[in-house]
Formats: structure tokens, sequence, C-alpha cells
């Protein structure tokens, strides 16, 4: 449970899921996802520190280059949590709903109800009659 933490916390900065999302087209430098940023080499090497420990990128080495790509394993993970708590959420929809379409017919059937007796009591008959 601690890696879908750090997957959270990683996840719920701005920048970092902006790295993210450009990862996703392909590996890059950190200068290269530095570059739309307004800050610092050493600010977006923070935010990718905090990335690689989610588990999120990985580093790989060429040449004098260590190009960082998305991994998306934790991801993954991430996605399974919240998909049972969208489907017990679902469910709990799908039971209000069904009272609430049951409250809506008793109401419609009340309201035909009431119109009979106010119809009956306008020109003076009653049930038995």
């Amino acid at each position: 449970m601690q890696s879908l933490d750090f997957t959270f916390s990683a996840l719920a900065d701005p920048t970092r899921r902006e790295i993210l999302m450009r990862l996703a087209k392909g590996e890059s430098t950190v200068m290269e996802l530095a570059k739309p940023f307004r800050m610092s080499q050493p600010a977006i090497s923070r935010h990718l520190r905090v990335l690689e420990k989610a588990g999120l990128i990985s580093t790989s080495i060429r040449a004098q280059e260590r190009p960082r790509r998305l991994e998306t394993a934790p991801l993954k993970v991430a996605i399974d949590w919240i998909e049972k708590y969208r489907q017990m959420w679902e469910k709990r929809y799908q039971a209000l709903d069904g009272l609430l379409e049951e409250l809506q017919t008793m109401q419609t059937k009340g309201d035909k109800q009431n119109e009979i007796r106010k119809k009956r009591s306008k020109d003076g008959t009653s049930r038995r009659n």
C-alpha cells in the first residue's frame, strides 16, 4: 500500500503530471523535460526524483545522456484501486436510482388517487354510490 501512497503523492503535483504526460509521448532528457517549465534544472530534478521513487519513471544511460521513460505499472495499480471504489459507488447509485423510481411511482399513484377523490367530492359522489 505504501507504493500506492507514493503514486498518489507524486500525482498530486501538476508539474509532475505534466512531466508524465510528456513522457507518455516518449523518453526525454532532463533538459528536454525542463524546457516548458519556468523552473531551474535542480527543481525539475527534484520532481523527477519523486516520480522515480514512486516507480512512475525510470532512467536509462545512453552515452552522456540519462533519458527518463514512463513506467505504467504503478498507474495500473492506482487505476485498479480506484476502479474497486468506482464499482462500489456505481452499485450504490443504482440502488438509489431504484429507490427513487419506486418513490416516484408511489407519488404518481398517490397523486392519481387524490385527483379521483377531489373529482368525486366535487361531483358529490362517494365510493359507495
